[in-house]
């Protein structure tokens, strides 16, 4: 029993350090801290098993864990979170409109004019056309649409 506690005793030092980190990744979000956190808590546990570690061993145990997870994470979890996303144009309504067919609504003179696109309406670079030309959206240049005359008009 005496043998437990002290093996409880051992690690706390390591679970309170776990703690802190963890909240410190709260408050500055980054997902580094984080990282070294489970290290830390990974220790906790590993003085559960081996409770008569030196301090020296504990600390290059610690410094590989925690280089072990951080690549772990960067190398694995990392890319496969930047890979989830359902939904990638979401916030570049430009992009969204490639391969649209919208209609010109002031002229496209000297390759410059606009288009309604929905309730808005967009600049425009292309071939010269009048009002109410159908035209097809090929590209995007910052918040200049890229168009072509649509041969399907």
């Amino acid at each position: 029993m005496d043998a437990t506690i002290s093996n409880l005793l051992a690690s706390y030092g390591w679970w309170l350090l776990a703690l802190l980190l963890i909240a410190a990744e709260l408050v500055a979000p980054g997902y580094f801290l984080l990282w070294i956190g489970l290290a830390a808590a990974i220790m906790g546990m590993v003085m559960l098993v081996f409770p008569g570690l030196s301090f020296l061993a504990q600390a290059i145990l610690f410094a590989l864990l925690a280089v072990g997870v951080c690549f772990v994470y960067w190398k694995y979890i990392r890319p496969a979170a930047e890979l989830r996303d359902d939904q990638p144009l979401l916030n570049r309504k430009g992009d969204r409109m490639i391969g649209r067919r919208v209609l010109v609504v002031d002229a496209i003179t000297n390759g410059r004019g606009k288009v309604k696109v929905g309730d808005s309406v967009w600049m425009v670079e292309g071939s010269d056309c009048p009002v109410d030309t159908a035209v097809r959206v090929i590209a995007v240049n910052g918040t200049t649409l890229q168009v072509v005359i649509d041969p399907q008009s």
